[in-house]
C-alpha cells in the first residue's frame, strides 16, 4: 500500500466505527477518500460479504481490490504496511491492554451508544431524522418521512442484539456513567488512555463518543454536564494529524495509572461477564444469552462476532512472552478480567 495513495472507504458520520477509522487515518496522516452512499451501493467497488460500516476497498495478496470491514484487523494491517506514528504500543503487555480496552470500546460502549440512540424519544426522533438524510440529502419531504420511519423501526428492532431493554436500561446507563467518571479523572493527568500518544483503544473509545457525547441528545447532555474534559477530548481526538507524539510516549508499564486500573475493574464488572455468557450460549447453541450483572438479569440474543472477539483476545494473550503474560495477569488479577482469558 502506498502511503501517498488515497484509500477509499464507504462510511457514514453516524457510524462510530467509520469515525474511529477516519481518526486513525488522520492521526497517521494516511490520505482517505470517504464515500457516503446508499445502502447496497458500492459503485465500481466489490460488495462485502456483510454490509458493515466502514467498508474499505483494499488490495488482497493477489493485488485484486476486495471489500474489508473489520476495524481492529484493518488497524493492524495499516501498522504493517505504513510506517510511522504507530497506534500500537511496542511493549507486549501494554499492547495487550490496548487491545483489551479497544475491544471494550468496540463491543461494550457501543451498547450504550445503541441504547441511548434508540431508547429515548428525543434521541429516536433526531437519529431517525438525520441519519437517513446523510445518505440522501435531497430526498423530498414525503420520502424523507418514509426513510425516517423505516430506519428507526429497523434499528429499534435490533436492540435485542445489544441487550438493551427496559430491564437492562439502568445497567447500561450506570456503566456509561462510571466510564465517564473514570475517563474524566484520567484526563486530569493523561491525554490518552496509555500515555501521551493515542493507541487503538483511544480511537475505539473516540468512535463511540462521537455519538454518545456529541450527537445523541440524552447522553450528550449527560456527558457535557458530568464530564466536560471528556466532551472536549472528543473534539481534540477527531483530528490528531498535528500532534507530534513523544517517544516512546506510552505510560510506564511498571506503574500503570490508577485510573487505568479503575477502567480495568469497570471492564471486569460488566463487559467480561456478558462476553463470557455470550460465548457460553454460542458453544451450547442456546437461543438466549443470560448473565448476572449487579444482581440483575441480563439477556440478549447470541452474537457470534463477540465470540470471535474473546477468542482473538485469548490468542493475543497466549502469544505473549512469559514475563509479559505474568505482568498482564498481575494487572488483571483483582479486576474480574482474568476469566475472559480462560484463567
Amino acid at each position: 500500500m502506498s502511503q501517498h495513495s488515497s484509500i477509499p472507504l464507504k462510511g457514514a458520520p453516524g457510524s462510530p466505527y467509520t469515525r474511529k477509522m477516519m481518526a486513525v487515518m488522520r492521526y497517521r496522516r494516511m490520505p482517505l477518500r470517504l464515500i457516503v452512499s446508499q445502502r447496497g451501493d458500492h459503485g465500481s467497488f466489490p460488495k462485502p460479504k456483510v454490509e458493515l460500516l466502514p467498508t474499505f476497498y483494499l488490495p488482497n495478496a493477489q493485488g485484486q481490490i476486495e471489500a474489508v470491514t473489520d476495524s481492529t484487523p484493518i488497524i493492524r494491517r495499516f501498522e504493517r504496511e505504513v510506517q510511522g506514528r504507530s497506534v500500537i504500543p511496542a511493549d507486549p503487555a501494554l499492547r495487550f491492554l490496548d487491545e483489551l480496552i479497544e475491544d471494550y470500546g468496540d463491543e461494550w460502549l457501543t451498547k450504550a451508544m445503541f441504547h441511548y440512540r434508540w431508547h429515548y424519544a428525543q434521541d429516536i426522533d433526531k437519529s431517525g431524522t438525520i441519519l437517513p438524510l446523510w445518505r440522501g440529502i435531497t430526498a423530498p419531504p414525503a420520502q424523507a418521512a418514509e426513510m425516517k420511519k423505516a430506519f428507526a423501526d429497523r434499528q429499534i428492532s435490533r436492540l435485542r442484539y445489544v441487550g438493551s431493554s427496559p430491564a437492562t436500561a439502568q445497567l447500561i446507563e450506570d456503566s456509561y456513567v462510571r466510564f465517564l467518571d473514570i475517563f474524566e479523572r484520567h484526563l486530569h493527568q493523561h491525554p490518552f488512555w496509555l500515555g501521551a500518544r493515542p493507541g487503538s483503544s483511544d480511537f475505539a473509545v473516540y468512535g463511540q463518543l462521537t455519538q454518545l457525547a456529541h450527537f445523541d441528545p440524552t447522553p450528550a447532555a449527560l456527558t457535557l454536564a458530568r464530564a466536560p474534559r471528556v466532551y472536549a477530548w472528543v473534539f481534540l481526538a477527531d483530528d490528531l494529524s498535528g500532534l507530534e507524539p513523544p517517544e516512546p510516549g506510552w505510560v510506564d508499564a511498571a506503574a500503570l495509572p490508577a485510573t487505568v486500573m479503575d477502567l480495568l475493574r469497570e471492564i471486569g464488572r460488566c463487559y467480561v461477564p456478558v462476553m463470557l455468557a455470550n460465548l457460553k450460549a454460542l458453544k451450547e447453541g442456546a437461543s438466549e444469552v443470560r448473565a448476572d450483572l449487579e444482581g440483575q438479569a441480563w439477556t440478549q440474543q447470541p452474537f457470534p462476532y463477540q465470540g470471535k472477539c474473546v477468542q482473538w483476545l485469548r490468542e493475543s494473550y497466549a502469544a505473549l512472552p512469559a514475563a509479559d503474560a505474568a505482568r498482564v495477569r498481575e494487572w488483571l488479577g483483582a479486576t474480574g478480567c482474568l476469566p475472559l482469558l480462560g484463567l
